[in-house]
């Protein structure tokens, strides 16, 4: 049975190389949780994607650089094992549970959540960032089974997610799978981006309140909220984003 890895980015993969684990990668390189998500389906949806990175970041690759390596998935053998190494926070939430939907439309692969080895609770959102061989090796060792059930779960969390229907999606937070952690706390974390009121959301306050008494530059903005608010797992791209605003 052949092997291969989902990687929530470029940076993994160059760890990942540096183990005795195979180097069949496909790399997801979007970021769903910015920008529009809604379309009818997959053809609309990656225009919908491509038009979002080519209107805020100017990189019109697209393509090639994100739906090549999503198109892998069709080309995976049948009955092959695929491993998600996926983080827990909120960026790499949305990008596991759009790759579930993805993975759902090939029955006969065997899939597989890899979680960051973290012995410390204070660094559950830091994920595969300060991993070694060795723990990325032990990670690869203890993982964890998608039973059907988790998958369904995986598909209704990004349909909910895409629609935004955060009372299904709160309501699926509850549900309990040993191929999701902390789910509700994630879940809760998005619904609070939106308030009923039209206020600012919490990463807004939280950023807002960092300004007003801790710092005013970007750089220590940004680590001062990644450490508040790892639950996110925000880039430097969606906190400035947020910052410029503000200022």
């Amino acid at each position: 049975m052949e092997t291969y890895h989902i990687l929530n980015g470029d940076c993994l993969a160059t760890q990942l190389k540096a183990t005795k684990i195979n180097q069949d990668f496909i790399i997801c390189r979007e970021c769903l949780i910015d920008g529009n998500v809604s379309a009818n389906n997959l053809s609309e949806f990656w225009k919908v994607r491509a038009k979002y990175v080519s209107d805020s970041f100017g990189a019109d690759n697209y393509y090639e650089k994100v739906v090549n390596e999503f198109s892998k998935i069709q080309q995976l053998p049948e009955n092959s094992e695929v491993c998600l190494w996926f983080e827990n926070d909120l960026f790499c939430q949305t990008n596991m549970w759009f790759i579930l939907y993805l993975l759902s439309k090939r029955p006969n692969l065997k899939i597989f959540r890899i979680f960051p080895v973290i012995d410390n609770d204070a660094d559950k959102w830091k994920g595969f960032g300060t991993a070694t061989a060795e723990t990325l090796e032990k990670a690869y060792e203890t993982k964890a089974l998608f039973q059907a059930q988790d998958i369904e779960l995986g598909i209704n969390l990004w349909q909910a997610y895409q629609n935004q229907n955060f009372v299904e999606l709160l309501a699926l937070s509850k549900q309990k799978s040993v191929c999701f952690q902390y789910l509700d706390d994630v879940c809760a974390a998005h619904i609070d981006r939106f308030p009923k009121d039209n206020s600012w959301g919490r990463p807004e306050r939280v950023i807002r309140e960092i300004i007003e008494n801790t710092s005013r530059t970007f750089q220590e903005v940004f680590v001062e909220f990644s450490v508040r608010e790892g639950i996110y797992g925000f880039g430097d791209l969606q906190v400035k984003a947020i910052y410029e605003r503000l200022m």
